[in-house]
């Protein structure tokens, strides 16, 4: 690295985020600055991977220092930024929640007072790191989208709301008291070190969530490698630097110039990582009212969510709105180009979260030749290897001799009797005519059936029996529990299945036996096919409703919380004696 002779002091406010840092260590390795970092933590505390990096190297040699600031108190902002001739001043580090007055003072206070900051200590140029999010509405689709865009009247998401308001600012000063600013507005910025993109879309897939499509998966977006949105803010300090007018008090979007698909860009990374890709498509308008009731619910009962993370709402807009911005702008009046292609970041990107990536030996497992569950389910003898479809001859001569059966009992208008006994009768006359065949008939053979066959073993006869005298030892003991009228569960289980036989007897019983026979044809073989998936669902709706139901008792009145606890408790300490009496 060469080190020039003038060199210059700069300040990189937010020095310790995402984008913030892969900023500083550019602007170090250009050898020509001295870099004040500025954040919110109290000291600075390099991670293992800094301790021998370009950053450790600056700090020993005083080409970087670390200076704590909170926006909110102009002391701090002035002790970093006096002497100074350009500021970069990139998102800040705390976790954002749901308090707007917590966020306006950082988001939209900390812009003024560090505008008016860099106007006190005489600095020359300040660059805000803005975000497309800004003349988003949350529902309007934008294609090719240039600066001319305005802000929305009403936004959807307060942060966004907040941004815009802290971009506005910085913009109206420019060239105030010889303050030239301008705004970079990256789209979807992505790269090593991302603590939003890259995290949010691994916990979804450890939690099978990102094996979704949500609407049609074909909605295009723009991300940007994070050392693109770096450069693209040292081109912008080299056009205010030759003061042109062009750029000074402008906005610019910032892309990778490679518009994607979202759920395409969303696969790249998953795959990168080991996981699946997304396969199963739901209908937006599904996802989006389940969307709305649960922000709804965490509205009502004021429930706050303490995540710098990206929120779910905020990826539902993303993955079925189409996004794509014009960067013709920055190209023309700043020099910007990407340095770094899509698919060499995506690479990067997966690399460096490779302790995130899919354990290989769950991996080794699922594509190992173990037996499905469903298989294990169905005892894995031949009910299995019959509804699992193994041989398609023979399970298509068993499902065709059932329907058969179906109709002939159910569809052809008879009683059962009359259509068991006729069926009876057909069966003896096979029977009959089968045995008094010739052994030898026009050259074929006629074999024989066996003895054998019409026999029941003595162990099948006693397993039988004994199977028999279980289910009626069982029938007398819930029969005696509601002779006793002591278990009120076994009461209603009782009753609400009678009353269901007797609905589906009396009106329902041939639809339940058909759909019953389609079913067990289908449903095995559908599960052991998409097991992962259909397994993702369930454990989703699972979770789901387990947090709803906690959400819900969390704000039951004190005393409703009380007696469902009381009878909780008594209810298990009733389980040993019930067990002990049933035997």
């Amino acid at each position: 690295m060469v080190i020039g002779d003038n060199l210059r002091t700069c300040v990189v406010l937010g020095g310790r985020g995402f984008v913030g840092r892969t900023l500083v260590l550019r602007l170090l390795k250009l050898g020509n600055w001295i870099v004040r970092i500025a954040d919110s933590a109290q000291s600075l505390q390099l991670d293992p991977s800094e301790h021998n990096s370009i950053l450790s190297e600056a700090l020993a040699t005083d080409r970087a220092s670390y200076f704590h600031v909170d926006v909110r108190n102009k002391p701090q902002i002035i002790k970093a930024i006096e002497g100074s001739s350009v500021v970069f001043y990139m998102e800040a580090t705390n976790s954002y929640t749901n308090d707007f007055y917590f966020c306006y003072t950082i988001i939209v206070q900390g812009a003024k007072n560090v505008v008016n900051v860099c106007r006190e200590c005489k600095v020359k140029r300040l660059i805000y790191n803005s975000s497309t999010d800004v003349v988003f509405d949350g529902s309007h689709d934008i294609q090719n989208g240039e600066e001319s865009l305005p802000y929305p009247r009403k936004f959807d998401d307060m942060l966004s709301d907040l941004k815009a308001q802290a971009e506005a600012l910085i913009l109206f000063a420019n060239d105030i008291n010889g303050l030239l600013t301008c705004a970079l507005r990256p789209s979807n910025v992505f790269g090593p070190g991302d603590t939003q993109l890259v995290p949010f879309l691994v916990n979804k897939a450890k939690s099978s969530w990102a094996k979704f499509i949500i609407g049609s998966g074909e909605n295009m977006s723009e991300f940007t490698y994070v050392e693109n949105v770096a450069h693209a803010h040292i081109c912008a300090e080299e056009a205010l630097c030759s003061r042109m007018v062009s750029v000074s008090g402008k906005a610019f979007f910032i892309t990778n110039l490679e518009p994607v698909k979202f759920w395409d860009f969303v696969s790249l990374i998953l795959e990168g990582l080991g996981y699946q890709r997304p396969m199963i498509k739901l209908p937006a308008w599904i996802v989006w009212y389940i969307v709305l009731i649960a922000k709804w619910m965490y509205a009502k009962m004021e429930y706050r969510l303490h995540d710098n993370s990206m929120s779910v709402h905020g990826i539902f807009q993303l993955a079925i709105c189409t996004r794509t911005f014009n960067c013709a702008a920055a190209k023309k009046h700043m020099g910007y180009s990407p340095v770094v292609s899509l698919e060499e970041g995506v690479k990067l990107t997966t690399e460096s979260f490779s302790h995130l990536a899919e354990d290989p030996y769950s991996k080794r497992c699922i594509d190992s030749d173990e037996e499905s569950k469903v298989e294990k389910l169905l005892g894995s003898g031949k009910v299995a290897e019959i509804l699992l479809w193994r041989d398609e001859k023979k399970t298509f001569t068993y499902f065709l001799v059932l329907v058969l059966l179906f109709y002939w009992f159910f569809l052809c208008g008879r009683t059962f009797v009359s259509s068991a006994a006729k069926l009876l009768l057909l069966f003896a006359i096979f029977l009959y005519g089968y045995g008094i065949l010739p052994s030898n008939v026009f050259g074929f053979t006629i074999p024989r059936i066996s003895l054998s066959c019409f026999q029941i073993s003595e162990v099948d006869m006693r397993n039988s029996i004994t199977s028999i005298a279980y289910m009626w030892n069982s029938v007398i003991h819930v029969t005696r529990s509601l002779a006793q009228g002591e278990d009120w569960n076994i009461f209603l289980k009782v009753a609400l299945s009678l009353y269901f036989l007797n609905l589906m007897l009396s009106q329902y019983l041939t639809v339940a036996i058909g759909a019953a026979l389609v079913l067990a044809f289908t449903s095995f073989f559908v599960y052991e096919q998409y097991e992962v998936e259909i397994d993702a669902i369930t454990k989703v709706l699972f979770n789901s409703t387990r947090e709803i139901m906690g959400l819900l008792m969390r704000n039951l009145p004190t005393n409703m919380t009380s007696f469902l606890h009381s009878y909780g408790t008594l209810h298990e300490r009733q389980r040993p004696a019930m067990a002990k009496h049933f035997g």
